[in-house]
């Protein structure tokens, strides 16, 4: 499955000021796809920065101020006003919330 989420852009530069925009192509979105976007500093740890549906209902937040957009075949994550701050390494990663079992658990 990892080999289906790729950056469609390994470096993206911007100014001070104008609108980021980070995309990564899925070629497989489902329904039952849940995405989360990740930001690394150097020398940190990945940070969780906001997850979202398929449908691009944002779920978990952790950074106000970004957008989420999903495309046929592409997901966005937009940052609204630029900044130093925000030069780092920036993840996304997919995971369905359907396995292979889809048959009701029952007690």
């Amino acid at each position: 499955m990892c080999e289906q989420l790729k950056a469609v852009s390994t470096e993206v530069n911007t100014l001070t000021g104008d609108t980021l925009t980070l995309s990564y192509n899925y070629n497989k979105i489902t329904y039952q796809d849940y995405f989360f976007w990740y930001k690394q500093d150097p020398g940190k740890a990945p940070e969780f920065l906001i997850s979202h549906s398929t449908s691009g209902v944002v779920g978990e937040a952790a950074v106000d101020g970004l957008k989420i957009n999903v495309k046929t075949n592409q997901l966005q994550m937009i940052i609204s006003s630029a900044a130093l701050s925000h030069s780092a390494v920036y993840y996304c990663a997919v995971r369905p919330t359907v396995t292979a079992n889809t048959q009701s658990l029952l007690i």
